[in-house]
């Protein structure tokens, strides 16, 4: 009987690495998809950063207006969804990309980063000082640190959609968003 003939490019050794690679590669691959998905046990979805670039083609004035105090606010604004126009707030929603964080039906936004505009500005303005919703919506888009809803983080949403729209496309918006707003 002929001697069989060994392949030099293998070896037991070699074939013995082999199979010490592929067993300690499940548990690694099973570790890190672990560490994926469990590292945020116990926060809520919304805890999770997403950087949202928003243009603005206006350039950003600043006037003694926009440094008011939130109870100054509170008294201008209630009438301020009287005097914006809801459709050109759609418009307004759409290139400020509040579609990219927000959920609105009347706007077709799915976004989860942010509040639930259909629901939530109705019940958080309960919340806040029993606030009227036009004032909460508009304070919410000026100064969005100053009332933050359970759940949510402080300093996701940008501080300076206040400066970057017109008092006109600013009205605009907050007309939109409580003529879609369910409570209102």
């Amino acid at each position: 009987m002929p001697r069989r003939r060994r392949n030099p490019w293998t070896s037991p050794s070699e074939i013995l690495l082999w199979l010490l690679f592929v067993a300690m590669l499940f548990p690694a691959a099973f570790a890190g998809w672990a560490v994926g998905h469990y590292t945020s046990l116990g926060k809520p979805p919304a805890t999770v950063v997403r950087t949202v670039t928003v243009g603005s083609t206006q350039a950003a004035t600043t006037t003694s207006a926009t440094t008011t105090t939130a109870a100054t606010t509170a008294a201008t604004t209630t009438s301020s969804s009287a005097s914006g126009n809801a459709a050109a707030g759609k418009a307004v929603f759409a290139s400020a990309g509040c579609a990219a964080c927000h959920t609105f039906q009347p706007a077709g936004a799915t976004g989860t980063i942010g509040p639930n505009l259909d629901t939530a500005p109705a019940a958080d303005a309960k919340l806040d000082n029993n606030m009227s919703l036009a004032a909460f919506v508009k304070e919410s888009i000026v100064s969005p640190d100053a009332y933050i809803p359970k759940g949510y983080p402080k300093g996701v949403m940008p501080s300076t959609f206040g400066s970057q729209l017109s008092s006109t496309q600013l009205n605009d918006l907050v007309a939109f968003i409580v003529s879609g707003a369910s409570g209102s």
